[in-house]
């Protein structure tokens, strides 16, 4: 699709970051009230624009009406609520407990804005994952220059345009434009950068924030393992899998990226697996209006690439001139594959087995940090296990995908996977300074901290003994 996006020169960039330091300097974002009833009116410009929304995401690679407001327009608009109804409590000073050191005192945790934030924002989720960190960064009472995809056109368009109804430039700013946009973006001075995308895109963001010492959240990827126990009820797990794995036509960074199942329990896993996809889309997916397509014709070869030479159990069909990759199963390819190299980001799902716990770690550690881990099984000490042993990010028992739906719960990764977590009042406070404060008292003043200090050593030994 071809892009229709204005684009800000750098001179404008510039000029626009420096009237955002501005505005921030002069203390104009921090008043709590008004965040909240920007944010109301945010919430309520989103509610009214939801048929538009599901037309920008339609328009950008034909994402079903369900899955929309599913995926992104209900999760914002959640979000917006829950933090609209929480943030004056929040925002408020925290008393913590003080220390006999500082007796007499009263201690408080202040929140601060970090101040000029920068986020760069995917295309897989062009709505949500555009505005969900920039109501984080807003509620805490910075300033925002938001730069989403330029593969999602319309939606990143539109996003513009709602922004716009809201706030002021010096307020929030949505820049529209391609890599070159992103790499002059990152060569400005930040207060907090936040970044979704690929790890070697990663990479770049952190590299090129390095000079600055910016404090930054960088939500990754990584091959998201799903292990199958034998124990597991199959054709529920099936069932959950096809849903989180083709959603959004798998173009989802949590989404299972391989599976690890039982030697035993593969053949009816795979047969249940052709049963739900038939369920869910019908005997040709390419005809269902539930199912999304790949994002652009790079993405689309790329996938098609990792197809050729394998074995596959079920789907494997394209059509190139419709960016269409049916839900297809691969049969146990090589750890030396191309599919199974890097985060496949597709409707592409390897079958692999195992007969003992060694061979699950020997696969799932043959490759960095996930950003999301599953496990199937209803011997629950086996779960355990394996959520407590291995690093990932984020994951669940008996299911894929949903803890991202919880506000209660941070979201982000871990090692290569990413830093940083947000979603609720972990948004609030990726985007918040905790400044710590003692207030002490003036009416005493114990001399034992002061020179001369002769004598006073064995006290402060049995004082701090008692600590």
């Amino acid at each position: 699709m071809a892009e229709a996006l204005s684009i800000h020169s750098e001179v404008d960039i510039s000029k626009l970051l420096s009237s955002q330091i501005a505005f921030f300097e002069a203390g104009n974002s921090l008043d709590v009230a008004e965040r909240i009833s920007k944010l109301r009116k945010l919430k309520t410009i989103i509610e009214e624009k939801e048929e538009e929304i599901s037309a920008a995401l339609f328009a950008d690679f034909r994402k079903p009406e369900f899955e929309t407001y599913a995926t992104e327009t209900a999760l914002i608009l959640s979000e917006l609520k829950f933090t609209i109804k929480k943030l004056k409590k929040w925002a408020k000073p925290k008393k913590v407990k003080s220390t006999f050191l500082n007796f007499p005192s009263k201690d408080y945790i202040y929140p601060q804005p970090y101040g000029n934030v920068l986020v760069l924002a995917p295309w897989n989720y062009p709505f949500q994952l555009s505005v969900s960190p920039a109501i984080g960064a807003l509620a805490a009472g910075n300033t925002v220059i938001l730069k989403p995809s330029e593969y999602a056109p319309a939606t990143s368009q539109l996003t513009k345009e709602i922004f716009a109804e809201v706030y002021t430039e010096e307020e929030v700013a949505v820049i529209l434009g391609g890599v070159a946009i992103s790499e002059e973006l990152l060569k400005l001075k930040w207060d907090y950068v936040f970044f979704t995308g690929s790890v070697p895109v990663g990479r770049i963001v952190a590299k090129a924030i390095a000079p600055h010492l910016t404090p930054a959240t960088l939500e990754l990827g990584g091959k998201n393992p799903c292990i199958i126990h034998s124990s597991a009820k199959i054709d529920l797990a099936a069932k959950r899998i096809v849903w989180g794995k083709f959603i959004n036509a798998g173009q989802t960074c949590i989404s299972p990226d391989y599976i690890l199942i039982d030697k035993k329990k593969k053949t009816e896993f795979t047969e249940a697996v052709k049963k739900e996809i038939k369920a869910a889309f019908g005997e040709d997916p390419r005809n269902s209006s539930d199912y999304a397509r790949i994002i652009n014709k790079k993405n689309f070869e790329r996938l098609q690439a990792m197809l050729q030479e394998q074995t596959i159990i079920t789907g494997g069909e394209t059509a190139p001139d419709d960016n269409y990759i049916a839900p297809t199963l691969l049969n146990e390819p090589s750890l030396d594959a191309e599919v199974m190299q890097d985060e496949i980001f597709g409707p592409i799902l390897p079958v692999l087995t195992f007969s003992d716990e060694t061979e699950i770690e020997k696969i799932i550690c043959h490759y960095p940090d996930p950003l999301a881990l599953y496990v199937f099984a209803e011997d629950k000490d086996f779960s355990e296990k394996i959520l407590q042993k291995y690093r990932f990010g984020g994951g669940a028992s008996n299911d894929v995908v949903v803890h991202i739906a919880n506000k209660n719960l941070p979201f982000g990764g871990v090692g290569s996977s990413g830093y940083g977590g947000y979603h609720g009042k972990f948004s609030f406070d990726t985007f918040t300074h905790k400044k710590s404060i003692s207030k002490r008292a003036t009416w005493i003043d114990i001399p034992l901290r002061y020179a001369p200090y002769t004598g006073k050593l064995p006290l402060i030994k049995k004082v701090m003994k008692r600590l």
